[in-house]
């Protein structure tokens, strides 16, 4: 769809059945290169072999760019077990120019950085609710100029929930922007929330949260962080469409 990821999942051995076999390779990529972790594409793919192919395990294993991950059927959906990856704080001076140019004189509570990611995570103000976040325009086109390094691959635009605000009640918000791999902004960003989670875990003082991706397409995560130092993310999927590719 040349829309974000997509997904491709492999075979590990030639013997392999991708009906009962419960381990695969699993790759991204984006419109313009690889990709090294994508939440929604791994979702899609689990999907697809749970509803569609009729794998009979209760849990898939992937191996990835990013190490192991698994997905496991839920009864509400499909939870994937993914890394977390600290962030950092970040001196607003050193990036200030790059946030100018995405979000102009938006105000700015915290920024952090992710290096195992390559993520830049920009905090708006608390006094902005969901509805600034969805309407907010950012200008995704100028950044792969001004970051040339190799340093930033993505934006995340962040907000805290509003308590008793909306309903569902969110604890905490999110937009993800990567003009630099040919995703001017993705809908729903597992591997965002690999860094989202902790930090907001933080914040709030949880260990269990829910959260919702404010794209125009938009989406629910529902998070759960492990004493093993991993995270559970689980949402849903559909499949929309079917095809075969001919050669």
């Amino acid at each position: 769809m040349n829309l974000s990821e997509t997904a491709f999942v492999r075979k590990l051995q030639p013997t392999d059945n991708f009906t009962q076999s419960s381990h695969f390779g699993l790759r991204w990529f984006t419109p313009e290169s690889e990709f090294p972790l994508c939440g929604h594409a791994t979702l899609a793919s689990a999907a697809v072999l749970f509803h569609k192919i009729k794998n009979t395990n209760s849990t898939l294993t992937f191996t990835t760019m990013s190490g192991e991950l698994k997905a496991r059927r839920a009864e509400d959906g499909i939870v994937l077990d993914f890394p977390l990856y600290p962030a950092f704080p970040q001196d607003f001076h050193e990036v200030e120019d790059l946030i100018k140019a995405a979000i102009g004189d938006t105000l700015v509570q915290d920024i952090r950085y992710s290096p195992d990611t390559k993520n830049l995570m920009v905090r708006l103000s608390d006094s902005y609710d969901r509805s600034f976040l969805e309407t907010l325009r950012v200008n995704t086109e100028p950044l792969p100029r001004m970051e040339k390094t190799g340093r930033v691959k993505g934006l995340i635009l962040t907000l805290r929930g509003e308590p008793g605000g909306q309903t569902p009640h969110y604890d905490f918000y999110s937009r993800y922007f990567a003009p630099w791999v040919g995703v001017a902004e993705d809908p729903v960003t597992g591997s965002a929330h690999t860094i989202l989670g902790p930090y907001w875990s933080e914040e709030l003082g949880k260990k269990d949260m829910r959260a919702f991706q404010c794209s125009r397409r938009g989406g629910e995560l529902d998070i759960a962080l492990r004493p093993d130092g991993r995270v559970d993310l689980k949402g849903g999927a559909a499949i929309v469409l079917e095809g075969t590719l001919t050669v």
